[in-house]
């Protein structure tokens, strides 16, 4: 008997999409099994189960009536508790026993009857980062009631790796640790290997969700790190190293059911560790991505099409089809829109909700011209590899450069952690760009042994090494959080030894200004961090909202502060940054400061509220 899978991310913020998932949706649609991905609010995975059992039962009473087409009625009075709704729709005033049903169904799911009765035989929850901890154990304690029987509950990633006992006191759920790379670790004497299945992109179409990472192959090609850093969860993520997965029949097997995907992106975690490196970048190569490789998008809508006549994830093409109706409209002539939408309405098709299947298909024959008409791609479009973790500078040398250029390599990234590593990272970003790598980026970490002047001397020598090389070099600071530290996994409050909350909150203000990235133009940057290393503490001291509204405030307030700052005494100096330190500025009323003091602390209490009425106050003079 087919079994029902449900599969569900927590409803955080996720640039990729959840690859262990998409292979678990792989492997259980292999074997037959009914899967469904959901990743939103979990009262609305609660009410879609209440309506769809709600709608057999509709079905029961009366056959002849298309129930599905009722369907947005449905969710607005039992999801969203619009009690008049139902009053209004005829289908349900003029049949006794359907209204009934459906006040029932209300009911039920407003006092949770659906739990008395789990509709899945698995349930799978992937974790993520440890400062997740919340929603991801709130998450597992609601959808484990789901499941017919608890031990079919699986929690896997990577906070379940990292923490699985305070997982498991957390939810009564023993996660599994590290990778599903063996057989049988999900169904005993199944021999297939998890982690070696290609991804199951249907899945991504069951959401409203929209990953930033998209229109990608994901993949790896190695597996592990030769290293063992200390602020680093890979060794306890993937303790041994794997020098190479296969790429090509994952990549084919994704095409031939999803179509060509643009960009390739690798997550392996040391790839110039491998001794199959060469290997590696000719099957990149291989599969489409050398230097100078273009693509042209594949027919979305006749992938669609063929996924419902294969019954291949209905749930998820019926949903894409609506996207694509609603893509189309907006390239259509008025005429053409006023026909279509016609045809759209009469069949139940403007939504997803009450769409079929069918009528999809009847639909075909009438929109696959037009589709083919408004969406032509004459042009191939660049594609591009990112191996997306990082290369790892120590190993760079001229000839895996040379080799890593005949792919369309973008960007390269490269870590640039410790100052003491300048002369290693200098030399593989001048190697990189020798061999025609000009695009590059790479992550900083701070705020783990770290002095604050570090990461500004590595972030003006990206800047130098950009005029210098004529490359462009984005650096990207990280702040480091202690992920398996009692203390600090569940939330983000760690400050290193040579930092503090103040220092954390100034690097972050200018960051939020430039996006979280720093890159090439010494004008910007020395604006941005300081044309030199006291310009760089003088920002860190700074009042935030001066920091925020640095052109605003430079040349008044923020220039009063900075000359009575540096000219405190060194005992006095030493109260205030003690204070500054903590980043906390409202209760200084409270305290009797000497007056040089107090006239310092005064300009951390301005708001950026009052910065803002401020902007607002001027705008109105300039208008007027």
């Amino acid at each position: 008997m087919n079994r029902k899978v449900l599969l569900v991310e927590p409803n955080y913020k996720n640039k990729y999409p959840p690859m262990g998932l998409m292979k678990l949706a792989t492997y259980y649609r292999q074997l037959g099994d009914d899967v469904r991905f959901f990743k939103g609010d979990l009262k609305d995975l609660a009410a879609d189960l209440v309506i769809e059992e709600l709608i057999e039962n509709l079905y029961a009473i009366d056959a002849n009536t298309k129930w599905e087409k009722y369907k947005l009625v449905l969710i607005e009075y039992i999801r969203k508790s619009k009690i008049t709704v139902l009053d209004e729709c005829n289908a349900f005033v003029n049949n006794v026993m359907a209204y009934q049903l459906v006040k029932d169904a209300r009911l039920s799911y407003r006092k949770k009857e659906y739990l008395k009765n789990p509709p899945f035989d698995k349930v799978g929850i992937t974790t993520l980062f440890t400062f997740y901890w919340d929603i991801t154990i709130d998450t597992i304690n609601f959808v484990k009631k789901l499941c017919k029987n608890e031990k079919d509950v699986m929690v896997g990633g990577i906070m379940s790796t990292l923490l699985p006992e305070e997982v498991y006191q957390a939810t009564g759920i023993r996660p599994f640790v590290g990778l599903l790379n063996h057989p049988g670790d999900i169904d005993e004497g199944n021999k297939t290997i998890i982690d070696e299945l290609p991804l199951d992109y249907s899945i991504l179409e069951e959401i409203d969700y929209k990953y930033p990472a998209n229109d990608a192959y994901f993949a790896y090609m190695t597996r592990g790190c030769i290293n063992n850093c200390a602020f680093c969860a890979v060794p306890t993520l993937e303790p041994t190293y794997f020098d190479y997965v296969g790429l090509k029949e994952q990549i084919k097997m994704t095409k031939e059911r999803f179509g060509e995907q643009r960009n390739l992106l690798l997550l392996d975690n040391n790839v110039l560790a491998s001794k199959y490196y060469n290997k590696i970048i000719d099957e990149i190569k291989e599969c489409g991505f050398y230097k100078g490789a273009t693509y042209v998008p594949s027919n979305q809508y006749e992938i669609t099409i063929k996924n419902l006549k294969d019954g291949f994830n209905d749930r998820a093409y019926i949903r894409k089809s609506i996207k694509l109706y609603k893509l189309l409209m907006e390239k259509l002539s008025v005429e053409e829109k006023t026909e279509f939408y016609l045809k759209l309405e009469e069949l139940d098709c403007l939504h997803h909700e009450t769409a079929t299947k069918e009528a999809i298909l009847y639909l075909d024959d009438y929109v696959a011209p037009l589709y083919g008409k408004y969406f032509k791609h004459k042009r191939g479009l660049k594609r591009i590899v990112d191996f997306n973790q990082g290369i790892d500078a120590r190993l760079i040398t001229d000839e895996n450069m040379m080799k890593l250029s005949e792919v369309n390599i973008y960007p390269l990234r490269i870590a640039f952690d410790h100052w003491e590593q300048k002369d290693i990272y200098e030399k593989a970003i001048k190697i990189a760009v020798k061999n025609g790598i000009t695009n590059l980026s790479n992550y900083m970490l701070y705020n783990f042994k770290d002095r604050p002047e570090h990461l500004y001397y590595r972030m003006k020598l990206n800047v130098e090494l950009c005029d210098e090389l004529g490359a462009n070099i984005y650096s990207f600071p990280m702040k480091y959080h202690p992920i398996n530290d009692p203390e600090f996994f569940m939330n983000r409050d760690f400050i290193g030894k040579h930092w503090n909350r103040k220092f954390i909150r100034a690097i972050q203000a200018v960051l939020n200004s430039t996006k979280g990235k720093v890159g090439r133009g010494k004008e910007f940057f020395e604006e941005a961090f300081g044309s030199d290393e006291h310009r760089f503490w003088t920002i860190l001291w700074m009042p935030e909202t001066f920091i925020i509204y640095r052109f605003m405030f430079k040349d008044n307030l923020a220039k009063e502060w900075e000359e009575k700052f540096w000219n405190l005494p060194e005992e006095k100096m030493k109260q205030v940054q003690n204070i500054v330190a903590t980043n906390q500025f409202r209760d200084l009323d409270m305290f009797q400061f000497d007056e040089q003091i107090r006239e310092v602390l005064t300009y951390y209490k301005f708001t950026r509220d009052e910065a803002e009425t401020m902007i607002q106050m001027q705008d109105k003079i300039s208008n007027n």
